[in-house]
């Protein structure tokens, strides 16, 4: 197993968790190599290497942004056929959404227990394209408008955790412009006025909210959350909610499921995210790629 570790993710004491970490890994006689990121993006280069190297089992020590720049370099790289490479995870991240799907506990010896039990699923990835022909890849959730403007805000507030999230997406509700949304897919046509659309493989962001509902990760099919007009009182009125998935009933809510989405708004150009990380503003469009990649999951 190769191990890419961010020591800057989730503002924790990363020398002692590492510690923590190695002891769990000889305990169990797993056999690894590591290497540390040192700049933002880092984990491209050194999946790339990995992969060059030999290496087919990725263990991404982190938080989301860490597992999404793992993964996009696996889409990205042509070594390989994606679907012949294991991803592993070790959270020690902010929000941690992805492992909730899965239910990977947020604790390393746990989630090393569960890479031990090398129980794999092959998953489905989206991948995004924005105006500028940016190529984006996500394995959670990606989405126009809001959620990208909270994304933005979200860079000075990570420090507070999960809590921050919230913060983020309060402050978003009091200064994000609202915009009308041309939505294109199958055989329908949705222009809007909209606070945001996700396309969503897995069903919690922003540090355990839910969006999407009856998500399956290899249906082959993305899940499409349309928010229309909501404003700061319909969130703090449906906290709860938003929480236990129950906001997808909201009037103000649509859902659907489709292979294939083009989101362009017609008066501004709304921040893009994708997983949690920043990836460009203004139309996008997001296609499914089935069966991409193995995780071991619980």
């Amino acid at each position: 197993m190769f191990i890419i570790a961010n020591p800057t993710s989730g503002n924790r004491n990363f020398s002692k968790l590492w510690k923590e970490i190695q002891h769990v890994l000889n305990h169990l006689k797993i056999d690894f190599s590591f290497a540390f990121t040192q700049f933002s993006k880092h984990e491209v280069k050194l999946v790339e290497t990995a992969i060059q190297q030999g290496f087919r089992n990725i263990i991404s020590i982190g938080g989301d942004g860490t597992l999404h720049h793992v993964v996009n370099e696996i889409m990205m790289q042509r070594y390989v056929k994606t679907s012949d490479i294991t991803i592993g995870v070790i959270p020690l991240g902010t929000g941690n959404d992805w492992i909730k799907t899965y239910n990977i506990p947020n604790s390393i010896e746990k989630s090393i227990n569960i890479i031990h039990q090398n129980k794999t699923i092959l998953q489905n990835i989206g991948v995004l394209e924005t105006e500028s022909n940016t190529i984006s890849y996500f394995n959670n959730i990606a989405g126009v408008g809001y959620d990208g403007y909270v994304v933005h805000k979200l860079e000075k507030l990570k420090r507070f955790g999960s809590i921050g999230y919230l913060l983020a997406g309060i402050a978003g509700l009091l200064y994000y412009k609202k915009t009308i949304f041309k939505i294109i897919f199958d055989d329908k046509v949705i222009e809007t006025n909209c606070l945001m659309v996700l396309i969503g493989i897995f069903k919690f962001s922003g540090g355990g909210m839910q969006f999407t509902k009856n998500v399956n990760p290899t249906d082959g099919l993305l899940d499409i959350t349309i928010a229309k007009n909501l404003n700061l009182a319909d969130l703090l009125l449906n906290i709860k909610k938003l929480y236990n998935g129950n906001t997808t009933h909201h009037q103000k809510i649509e859902t659907y499921k489709t292979k294939e989405i083009a989101v362009i708004s017609t008066t501004s150009k709304p921040f893009i995210q994708a997983d949690g990380e920043l990836v460009g503003t203004g139309k996008i469009h997001v296609k499914i790629i089935e069966k991409a990649i193995n995780f071991l999951v619980n």
